[in-house]
């Protein structure tokens, strides 16, 4: 029998287990559930939920529905979907994650507070990502995206930044960011930066640290649409070399692994506990051929 382990902090964060508790829920009650967006960023998931009779939408259908429940993931939407539901008599189903709603309320406080014209709100985040486009949402869109140092083109550092992080971003990748910014400024003083990284994600990175020094080969299980996954699976490639990448058990057939050794299964807080467990048994099967 081969030795493998599951990481126990691996799996659903608090928002997207609170998305999908309440998906479940209403489900039992409703005759029909529309979801606005995946509901969290891993196909079997989203599968597994069809099955139940949620039915995912984009923007576009839903400003064409009306009188009917729409479930809003924890990604957090912009002012401009609750004002649609409002005119068509959606009734929502709210499950933004508390995390993204703190940190939506932050940025509108700092975009209608500011009392400098010149002033630029900036946001690192994925550009057109689901909660990025909540926040940018939040400013009547003025908001500046930046993923990186690639796009410092597009701030003018002789004026005032007021600088907020998507929630999911890596906590070292932001800090790096912070530092050049506040080196580039000709002013320090128009330099003013907000950490809003959620620590839940964040503190994976350490745990993925630890699981991957312990085992021999890991298997980290991830949805392709994770930038979360993406994220926490590289990290997890640098300090294990063996480290693989699947989105379900079918595609561990194939890969080349010593059966012999210690091999752990981790995942992204959008992987489901389940998807690991049978990548687990998946796992087994294999080594008994």
């Amino acid at each position: 029998m081969a030795n493998i382990e599951i990481d126990k902090n691996s799996g659903f964060c608090f928002g997207v287990l609170k998305a999908v508790t309440k998906a479940e829920e209403e489900l039992v009650n409703s005759e029909t559930l529309y979801c606005l967006g995946d509901i969290v960023h891993n196909g079997q998931e989203v599968e597994r939920l069809t099955k139940m009779g949620l039915i995912t939408i984009d923007h576009e259908q839903f400003a064409q529905l009306h009188d009917v429940k729409v479930l809003l993931r924890a990604h957090g939407e912009p002012p401009s979907t609750y004002e649609i539901a409002k005119k068509n008599n959606i009734t929502l189903i709210d499950a933004s994650c508390p995390v993204v709603l703190r940190l939506q309320k932050r940025i509108k406080d700092a975009y209608l507070e500011e009392t400098d014209p010149e002033a630029q709100l900036v946001i690192y985040g994925e550009k057109g990502h689901a909660e990025v486009n909540g926040l940018v949402g939040q400013t009547n869109q003025s908001a500046i995206v930046i993923e990186g140092e690639k796009d410092f083109d597009k701030l003018d550092f002789t004026k005032k930044i007021r600088f907020f992080s998507q929630t999911t971003k890596p906590l070292d990748g932001f800090n790096k960011i912070v530092g050049v910014l506040s080196d580039k400024m000709a002013d320090k003083d128009k330099f003013v930066y907000t950490d809003t990284i959620c620590r839940q994600v964040s503190n994976r990175i350490p745990n993925i640290t630890t699981f991957a020094e312990q085992n021999d080969i890991v298997i980290f299980v991830s949805g392709k649409k994770s930038s979360n996954g993406k994220v926490l699976y590289n990290h997890s490639k640098k300090i294990n070399p063996n480290t693989h990448i699947v989105s379900e058990p079918s595609e561990l057939i194939g890969l080349e692994i010593d059966y012999s050794k210690k091999i752990g299964i981790c995942g992204a807080t959008s992987t489901p506990s389940w998807l690991m467990e049978d990548v687990a048994k998946k796992l087994e099967e294999l080594s008994l051929l």
